[in-house]
């Protein structure tokens, strides 16, 4: 399935670096997961040619959240989140449909996207923006993750 797939490309791109999971890539699965439940829930709306990554930046920009996105994004040191910061920035079915798929609770879930969600952002954006893709498998192509 499309999550897995993502799953183990960002696995790849974290170097396996888990940070907590008890699944070998749980930090893949995980992020794998999120992005594919943006995926679809922006396919469903949106036709415009966002791709999750793009997706997920708003959803935390509208959170509160735009410090420790911007330090994600740009070139310097990336901030840390809490479980709770993720939890309120995305909605509930979202989380929901993330730790369905990965297998563990949504505050699990929560608190694995808030320990995998700075590097990840960091390694997706290397000249400090969001490149234009239309999905996580191109984004991750042209980047040569």
């Amino acid at each position: 399935m499309a999550g897995n797939d993502l799953g183990s490309l960002l696995g790849g791109l974290l170097g396996g670096s888990g940070g907590g999971s008890q699944g070998a890539s749980g930090s893949g699965n995980i992020l794998g997961a999120l992005l594919s439940a943006l995926g679809a829930s922006q396919g469903a709306g949106s036709g415009g040619g966002s791709n999750p990554l793009g997706g997920l930046l708003d959803m935390l920009t509208k959170s509160g959240l735009t410090a420790q996105k911007d330090s994600w994004v740009g070139t310097g040191q990336n901030q840390s989140v809490t479980g709770a910061q993720i939890q309120q920035a995305l909605p509930d079915d979202t989380l929901q449909k993330v730790a369905e798929q990965a297998g563990v609770t949504p505050e699990q879930a929560a608190s694995d996207l808030a320990q995998t969600l700075p590097q990840a952002v960091d390694k997706l954006t290397p000249q400090g923006q969001v490149p234009q893709a239309a999905s996580l498998e191109e984004l991750v192509r042209q980047q040569s993750l």
